[in-house]
């Protein structure tokens, strides 16, 4: 195999990585009745006219698996948490004690669990189409390379499986991380 055929598999299997670690990090983002400090990833909040990510100001454990407790470092910026969290729209109301902030997770309705899924399955597709438009881009590299270095059709066809089976490979990857999502939301 000549080193730019490394070169586009190394490439092609990187960035189909990336698309299953961004659906892992918005997987977490997502509420499944249960806490989980990743919901806290997007909250910024106004530290001395600078946002900062909540989770570097405070430490956030996890009690009793339906309650986020959130004690930050610095107690005076208590009211700032909790107006973030507010402005963050996580669904969930924030309440302090002049200590720390609680966040209880309220068990979800039957309804909410079957948009949470339909929102898992949307972006389990998406992560899809990153992987095959990953796929395309690897297909026109193979088809530049094959005209530079004049490779013989056998050669082309099997890369062209190669290719195929990376991607097969990525999207039953994303089938898996979905359907254990699905499974995670579905438990009451």
């Amino acid at each position: 195999m000549s080193e730019s055929l490394e070169e586009l598999f190394l490439f092609g299997e990187e960035k189909m990585e990336k698309a299953i670690a961004a659906l892992k990090r918005e997987f977490g983002a997502i509420r499944s009745g249960r806490a989980n400090p990743m919901i806290l990833d997007k909250v910024q909040v106004d530290y001395y006219g600078v946002p900062t990510p909540l989770r570097q100001m405070s430490q956030v454990t996890v009690q009793d698996g339906t309650t986020l407790v959130i004690s930050p470092y610095d107690k005076s910026i208590l009211k700032e948490i909790e107006k973030a969290i507010i402005k963050a729209e996580i669904g969930i109301t924030p309440n302090s004690d002049g200590i720390c902030i609680r966040l209880t997770f309220p068990p979800l309705t039957e309804e909410r669990r079957k948009e949470i899924v339909k929102d898992v399955k949307k972006l389990g597709e998406e992560a899809k189409v990153a992987i095959r438009n990953v796929r395309r881009d690897m297909t026109d590299e193979l088809k530049k390379i094959e005209k530079a270095e004049n490779l013989p059709e056998d050669s082309v066809k099997d890369n062209q499986y190669k290719i195929q089976k990376l991607t097969d490979k990525y999207t039953g990857i994303v089938d898996s991380a979905v359907s254990e999502k699905e499974k995670e939301v579905l438990t009451v």
